[in-house]
C-alpha cells in the first residue's frame, strides 16, 4: 500500500502546527464525545479520537466493499427468516453460552406464539481488513454487525476535518479526495421508511440505550434528523420499558403513554446489558408488533457462529439461490473460519490451533470489540476447554494481515506521535422489509477505524481505535 504524507510525518514542527487546527475543526463539526470523568453530562465534551491525515485505502478493495453491502443486507434479511436454520447452526453454542440461549428462547416464544411485526428493518455494518499476502492485497470481513452499528453520526462529519487539514498543508487536490461520507442520513431514511410503513403518525421511535452514554452525539445526529422529519424520538433503557411499558390488545408497545413504532437497539449486544428485568423488557418488546431494530432473529444472524456456518460449501447457495453473482462476490471476502463443534472437524480445528496458534484469532460470540483472543493466549484457552463442550463457544478465524501505515493518533489528553498503524473499514447497510416485499436495500457509507499496531483488538468505543476517513489510492 503506498506512503502517503511521508514529508508531513517527517517534520515535527509541521506536526505540532497542525495538531490544534486538526481538533479545532473537529469541534466545530461536531466530532465530539462525553468525558471518561461524567459520562452522562453534555456539559464538559471532547472531540472524539481520530487520526490527523486520512490513511490509504486501496480504490479497488473499497469498491469491493461497497459493492457487496447490498448483497449482505440481503443475505442478513433472508437468514433472519429461517428459524430451522437459526435453531440448528446456533444449538452447540446455547449449550454453552447463556446469552445466545436467553436471547434464542426470546425467539422461540414469539415464534411459537405467533409474530405480529409485519415490518423489518436492518441497519448493519459488515467490517473488512485488507490482507496483505506475497500474492497480493485482498479485503477480507471480520464480522457483520446486525445490533447497535455505531459510529455512523460522527464519521458523518469527519471528512470536513480531513479537507481542511489538507488544505492547510496546501494540498487542495488531495483535499478534494477525499469521499463525501454522511451514513447518518441513510440509517435515518431506514428509521423513516419502517415508521412511515408502521403506518401511525403519533407513534414514536425509540431510542434503547445505556445507563452510560459517552458516544451519545453519535446517536443525536441520527435523532435530529428524525425530528426535522417531524418524527417523535424517545430515548429509554431496558429498565425504563420493564417498569412502564405495556402492550395493548392489538400488542401495540406502549412506554410513557406513547405507542412505539421503532425500537432502534443501542444497547443489548452484551450479557452485562441485562439483568432479569431487562430480559423481561426484551421480550416484551419482541412480541409486540413494534419495528425492532434488531428484532431478535436479525441480532442472532450476527453472531460468530453463523459467520462460521455461511462459509460453508453451498450454505450460500441455500439462502441466495437466485442470486448467483451476489454469492460469489460474498464468498470472495470470506476469510478462513473453522467450527469448534465437538466432532472430528472441531478437533481438527483445535489440532491446527494449537500447532500454530499466531496464524489465527479465537472469537467468542460477541460484539463491542475487545473480546477475541489472539498468539499464545489461543493455546492457553483451547488447551483448557479443547476436551469440553466450553469449546463450542467459540469459532476459529485464519488473522488477517494488512500492511501497516504511518499516522497520528489524536487523542484527548495524548501525546503527538507518528505511530505504525492498521485500519479496518465498515460498510453501513439499510434495508426495510414489509411482510415478504423488501422495500429498501442500499449502502449508505462507511466508517474507516484506525488503531496503533500495538493493540491486537478494540474499537474506538474502548479507546483503542480513532475515527479516519479513506484515502484512495
Amino acid at each position: 500500500m503506498a506512503a502517503l504524507w511521508t514529508d508531513v510525518f517527517a517534520d515535527p514542527q509541521i506536526l505540532e502546527e497542525l495538531r490544534p487546527i486538526a481538533i479545532d475543526k473537529a469541534l466545530l463539526q461536531g466530532v465530539l464525545m462525553r468525558t471518561k470523568d461524567d459520562p452522562n453530562s453534555s456539559e464538559v465534551v471532547n472531540f472524539a479520537p481520530f487520526t490527523l491525515l486520512p490513511s490509504p485505502v486501496p480504490k479497488a478493495l473499497f469498491d469491493q466493499a461497497k459493492s457487496v453491502q447490498e448483497d449482505f443486507n440481503l443475505l442478513v434479511d433472508r437468514i433472519s427468516q429461517d428459524p430451522l436454520f437459526l435453531e440448528q447452526t446456533l444449538s452447540s453454542t446455547m449449550k454453552v453460552d447463556d446469552f445466545i440461549k436467553r436471547l434464542f428462547e426470546i425467539y422461540r416464544h414469539v415464534q411459537d406464539e405467533g409474530l405480529v411485526q409485519s415490518v423489518f428493518l436492518g441497519i448493519n455494518r459488515s467490517d473488512y481488513m485488507f490482507d496483505c499476502r506475497e500474492n497480493g492485497t485482498s479485503l477480507k470481513q471480520i464480522e457483520i454487525n446486525t445490533i447497535a452499528a455505531s459510529f455512523g453520526g460522527l464519521t458523518s462529519r469527519t471528512p470536513a476535518v480531513h479537507q481542511h487539514v489538507l488544505n492547510t498543508l496546501g494540498k487542495t487536490e488531495e483535499a478534494s479526495k477525499i469521499l463525501p461520507n454522511n451514513p447518518s442520513f441513510g440509517i435515518t431514511n431506514g428509521i423513516a421508511k419502517a415508521w412511515e410503513l408502521y403506518g401511525s403518525e403519533k407513534a414514536v421511535v425509540m431510542f434503547l440505550v445505556e445507563t452510560t452514554q459517552r458516544n451519545i452525539f453519535d446517536h443525536r445526529y441520527i435523532e435530529n434528523e428524525l425530528w426535522n422529519r417531524n418524527i417523535r424520538v424517545i430515548r429509554r433503557r431496558l429498565r425504563d420499558v420493564f417498569e412502564r411499558g405495556s402492550l395493548n390488545a392489538e400488542r401495540c408497545l406502549l412506554v410513557d403513554g406513547y405507542e412505539v413504532a421503532v425500537a432502534y437497539f443501542r444497547t443489548g449486544y452484551m450479557p452485562q446489558d441485562y439483568n432479569e428485568q431487562d430480559w423481561e423488557a426484551r421480550l416484551l418488546m419482541e412480541r409486540s408488533k413494534a419495528v425492532k431494530c434488531p428484532d431478535i432473529a436479525t441480532q442472532l444472524v450476527g453472531t460468530k457462529k453463523v459467520q462460521q456456518e455461511l462459509s460453508r460449501p453451498l450454505t450460500l447457495e441455500k439462502f441466495l439461490p437466485d442470486q448467483p453473482e451476489a454469492v460469489a462476490r460474498i464468498r470472495e471476502t470470506f476469510a478462513g473460519l473453522y467450527t469448534l463443534d465437538i466432532g472430528e472437524e472441531g478437533d481438527k480445528t483445535v489440532k491446527i490451533a494449537l500447532s500454530d496458534p499466531e496464524q489465527f484469532v479465537l472469537k467468542p460470540q460477541r460484539e463491542g470489540g475487545g473480546n477475541n483472543i489472539y498468539g499464545e493466549e489461543i493455546r492457553e484457552v483451547l488447551e483448557k476447554v479443547k476436551d469440553s463442550v466450553e469449546r463450542t463457544s467459540y469459532i476459529l478465524m485464519d488473522k488477517i494481515k494488512p500492511q501497516p501505515v504511518k499516522n497520528c493518533l489524536l487523542k484527548a489528553n495524548g501525546r503527538l506521535q507518528v505511530s505504525e498503524c492498521i485500519s479496518e473499514l465498515g460498510m453501513f447497510g439499510v434495508y426495510v422489509r414489509h411482510g415478504k416485499e423488501t422495500v429498501l436495500n442500499e449502502g449508505v457509507g462507511h466508517l474507516l477505524r484506525t488503531k496503533a499496531t500495538e493493540h491486537a483488538d478494540g474499537g474506538v468505543a474502548a479507546g483503542v481505535a480513532v475515527l479516519d476517513n479513506p484515502y484512495l489510492v
